[in-house]
Formats: structure tokens, C-alpha cells, sequence
């Protein structure tokens, strides 16, 4: 067994100290926070690109039953749905262009 430590050794050491301290709250780690759009906020992005349910979700690859859960506050987005729909608000020529539409 080697006693000589790697540069992927200390990696994890590194990481590891970096959680200890944060656990004991002496440091904040970073996170992205991605939006949650709630009920109104979806029908209003839909609204104002003037399309249908199902427009939108074909649009951008969707489904449209799960719009209208989404929209009548059936159902929450998931993670991916969420950053999706962030993307759809902010550069949704983006999503058509990146599903080759």
C-alpha cells in the first residue's frame, strides 16, 4: 500500500473540508437556484406568445397534458421542466433552434 497521497486524494480531501465547514455553518456553499414558476406564471409565458396548449408543448417538446396540469396547479414542474421553462421565458428562439425547429 502507498502512503503518497494523489492529486485526486486531495480533491476529495479538499471537497470534504468544504462540506465539514459548511455543515458546521462557517462557510456557504454556492447554488443556482432555478426558477418555479407557479400556475399563473406558466399560462402567462403561453399567453404571451400567443399559443395554444398544445401549440406550446409542440413547440417545445412537451406534454400538453402536462401543461394544463401545470397550469391548473395539478401539478408542479419537475427540476428539468423548470429550467426548460426559464429558458422558454428568456430565449425561446433557443429551444426551437436546439429541437431543430
Amino acid at each position: 500500500m502507498t502512503t503518497q497521497r494523489t492529486e485526486t486524494g486531495r480533491e476529495v480531501e479538499a471537497a470534504l473540508g468544504e462540506v465539514l465547514a459548511h455543515v458546521r455553518g462557517e462557510t456557504q456553499l454556492p447554488c443556482r437556484i432555478v426558477d418555479d414558476p407557479a400556475a399563473e406564471r406558466i399560462v402567462a409565458l403561453r399567453k404571451r406568445m400567443r399559443l395554444s396548449r398544445q401549440s406550446f408543448a409542440d413547440r417545445f417538446g412537451l406534454d400538453a397534458r402536462a401543461v394544463q396540469d401545470w397550469e391548473q396547479g395539478r401539478r408542479v414542474p419537475g427540476r428539468a421542466a423548470r429550467v426548460l421553462l426559464t429558458v422558454i421565458d428568456r430565449e425561446p428562439e433557443a429551444v426551437v433552434r436546439a429541437l431543430g425547429g
